[in-house]
């Protein structure tokens, strides 16, 4: 089992290219960046577990050769968030970015299974697609928008709000949508753990917030340093994990990712007509399977305030995908 990690030198690349090393299912590790990763693959190299570690560097085909035979593709490369930076300029960065790394897996990979995390993820998931296309090599099953970190986040957070941490482990909140801001619906009504009957709307309506925002408190916290660069790491190995064990043959694997809904015909149809939008693309809990989206699940039973934040992450969720796919059909001056 091959992972390669496209932006391993940063601040989530490097802790996300440690816990994939971490993962016994993992036997080979290649680590790409435009600097410093030959030196966190030596480091890397270093600790006792099965998979052997590579780094590249753009000379010398460093792309090719860090994505040749790879099986599963993590994308965290980019500029993080930082005050004063706008959504805008972050795009336009990224979105460059993950278009030329997209087209170094088309070309070397394609069949790979692709694990986007560099932001904005509504926009970037789309490049990639795109760019597959362009090459003749477009797999829907195989290409999944790492939204995660907002599960993993609720999990915590309900877990706080139950009064005790220890439950985290085991509170599982479906997340649906999106994975910034009002695209992201947390359906608090279908936790494991239910919500104490005393917290008021109130309070929930924080909680959902705290959800949506939480990458703002780090940002926040940080004070100009960074974004969430460490909980994001846990949060791309867990599902790469997650990815990796469906691959290898294991069964009932259901996991919240932003994927393209012609991945599964029937289910995508379904949940279009579900959220009453003609979307291409959206976060659903999604079966995984050996070839990738096995089975898209629709949303369920869900309460009339949380159809209201389902609707109203549509209109933003809808411009974000027009935004990658444009990006990527105006030709290149």
């Amino acid at each position: 089992m091959k992972a390669v990690v496209l932006g391993a030198a940063g601040g989530i690349g490097q802790p996300l290219s440690l816990l994939l090393k971490a993962n016994p299912a993992v036997t080979e590790l290649a680590l790409y960046d435009i600097v410093n990763s030959p030196g966190v693959a030596v480091d890397l190299s270093h600790i006792a577990t099965p998979a052997k570690v590579e780094g590249f560097l753009p000379p010398d085909d460093g792309l090719k050769k860090a994505l040749t035979g790879a099986n599963v593709v993590v994308i965290p490369a980019g500029i993080p968030r930082k005050p004063g930076v706008t959504r805008d300029d972050l795009f336009k960065i990224n979105a460059g970015i993950v278009r030329d790394l997209a087209t170094g897996i088309a070309t070397t990979a394609p069949k790979a299974f692709v694990l986007v995390i560099s932001n904005p993820v509504n926009s970037t998931v789309p490049i990639v697609a795109e760019v597959f296309k362009k090459h003749g090599v477009f797999d829907p099953k195989r290409i999944f928008g790492v939204t995660t970190l907002d599960v993993v986040r609720a999990s915590t957070f309900v877990s706080e709000v139950l009064g005790d941490r220890s439950l985290s482990l085991s509170v599982s909140v479906p997340v649906v949508g999106g994975h910034s801001g009002v695209t992201i619906v947390p359906l608090l009504s279908q936790s494991s753990h239910p919500l104490p009957a005393s917290l008021d709307a109130a309070a929930v309506d924080v909680l959902i917030n705290r959800i949506q925002f939480g990458g703002d408190e780090v940002v926040k916290a940080k004070d100009g340093a960074g974004s969430a660069t460490l909980s994001m790491a846990y949060a791309g190995a867990e599902f790469a994990g997650k990815v990796i064990r469906a691959v290898n043959g294991e069964k009932g694997i259901v996991t919240p990712t932003f994927v393209n809904l012609a991945s599964d015909k029937t289910g995508g149809d379904a949940l279009r007509k579900e959220i009453g939008k003609d979307l291409d693309y959206f976060s659903a809990p999604v079966e995984l399977g050996v070839d990738g989206v096995t089975k898209i699940h629709g949303l369920g039973k869900i309460t009339p305030a949380e159809k209201a934040l389902v609707d109203a992450a549509l209109p933003e969720l809808s411009a974000n995908i027009e935004k990658g796919v444009a990006f990527v059909e105006v030709p290149k001056l």
